[in-house]
């Protein structure tokens, strides 16, 4: 399973981005997607995952400010990041589970090697 991401940059607070997360058309249609974050010295942190039917969840700490969609024909991960605090810098990556999905998940079998999120105050 390949996973591709893009979309990182560098912005002020309360800007916004969108990251993109390119997959193959199995993937993408029958597993578990989602974004994680990881940060130097912070833990890694499930962002947000969308199953199969479509069903989302969401850390709390991104609740409400980032949206995660996914484009059928383009085999496209999206996550719309608005509101961004510098709290959110980290790397973003996005992984694909074929087996489980949950709230705040980040142990996903396949994963993708990241999009640097940079948030200045």
């Amino acid at each position: 399973v390949h996973l591709v991401e893009s979309g990182g940059g560098s912005v002020q607070t309360g800007g916004s981005l969108r990251l993109s997360c390119k997959t193959s058309e199995y993937t993408y249609s029958r597993y578990c997607m989602g974004w994680f974050r990881e940060a130097p010295g912070k833990e890694r942190e499930g962002v947000a995952t969308i199953n199969g039917d479509g069903d989302t969840t969401y850390a709390d700490s991104v609740k409400g400010r980032f949206t995660i969609t996914k484009d059928n024909a383009k085999n496209t991960l999206y996550l719309e990041m608005n509101s961004l605090k510098p709290e959110d810098t980290a790397l973003y990556r996005c992984g694909a589970e074929a087996v489980y999905c949950y709230t705040g998940m980040a142990d996903f079998s396949y994963r993708g090697q990241g999009t640097q999120v940079t948030v200045s105050s």
